[in-house]
């Protein structure tokens, strides 16, 4: 599904990633681990299109991210990467359902199928009875849930995840490690997370462990 090839990132002096290769099969959850400044989240972000890389290759699903124009990219990443956030990124003035909704509304599903969809969703993260709540109404844990199915609403290719349990009390993190696993049980879901999670690390298919800009 994910193939990255010799993948180098520079911030002025600072050399983040040194030439970083990595594949990742269809339907496996893969966990970046690693020390804070080892690298992770600039190479989720390259590998998620947020960012371009100086030097290497990003192939995702057969395509060539790097070949793509600005707005072919931009069609790209709302139908095939959905991501997750350690904070949800929720849209307060809107509900729940809108909020699932907004990626497919984007992609030019009609509202109809949008909105089917949505609940769907919001029905297998256990949510369908606060589908009207906004944001603020809900807990933190519930909020995650929601950014999740919203991250799945365009069926994407991969769901990357940015420690998203960072931000949550144990039980509502343990509620987030069993949904991921769901998801992927029920969509066969390619995941890619960074963590410090070792819980959650220990529990996915493949650890990957990242110093100083090197994968070990």
């Amino acid at each position: 599904m994910i193939k990255a090839s010799e993948i180098c990132k520079r911030f002025a002096t600072v050399e983040a990633l040194k030439g970083v290769s990595l594949e990742v099969a269809r339907g496996e959850i893969v966990a970046i681990v690693g020390a804070s400044g080892a690298g992770k989240s600039t190479l989720l972000q390259i590998l998620g299109t947020l960012m371009a890389a100086d030097s290497g290759r990003v192939v995702i699903d057969g395509v060539e991210c790097s070949t793509l124009s600005e707005g072919e990219l931009a069609a790209f990443r709302n139908q095939h990467i959905g991501f997750v956030f350690q904070f949800h990124h929720l849209l307060p003035e809107f509900t729940a359902l809108e909020n699932v909704m907004m990626p497919a509304l984007i992609g030019g599903a009609n509202l109809k199928d949008a909105q089917h969809r949505a609940m769907e969703l919001l029905e297998m993260v256990g949510l369908s009875d606060r589908a009207q709540h906004k944001p603020v109404e809900l807990s933190g844990g519930e909020q995650q849930r929601v950014a999740i199915a919203r991250a799945l609403v365009c069926r994407p290719s991969v769901l990357f995840a940015d420690e998203p349990t960072g931000n949550l009390d144990t039980a509502s993190r343990d509620q987030i490690h069993s949904l991921l696993m769901s998801v992927r049980e029920q969509f066969n879901q390619t995941i890619v997370m960074v963590t410090h999670d070792m819980s959650l690390a220990d529990s996915v298919d493949r650890k990957i462990v990242m110093s100083d800009g090197c994968i070990l």
